[in-house]
């Protein structure tokens, strides 16, 4: 099992602060799946903003469909996500 050093929300300041009210601010907590980018929090924005893109930006597939491909993929890897 891989282990991931992430910094707490109570801990981060700058750039990680900002990332954490960013990423935060829809569900009122940041996701474990998010957090692992901690050390990095421009790369947690981007992965946010592609997350969003892919989930709710204009496209053919309904919503519903792109929350069918997410759960096959993630069974596929075995991922709970």
């Amino acid at each position: 099992m891989a282990w991931i050093k992430i910094i707490d929300e109570a801990d981060a300041s700058g750039a990680l602060e900002d990332a954490y009210k960013e990423t935060g601010a829809a569900r009122g907590r940041v996701a474990n799946i998010l957090k692992v980018h901690s050390v990095h929090p421009q790369v947690m924005s981007a992965h946010l903003a592609l997350y969003r893109e892919l989930m709710f930006g204009r496209s053919e597939l309904s919503r519903a469909d792109r929350e069918l491909i997410a759960v096959a993929v993630s069974k596929t890897n075995h991922c709970h996500y």
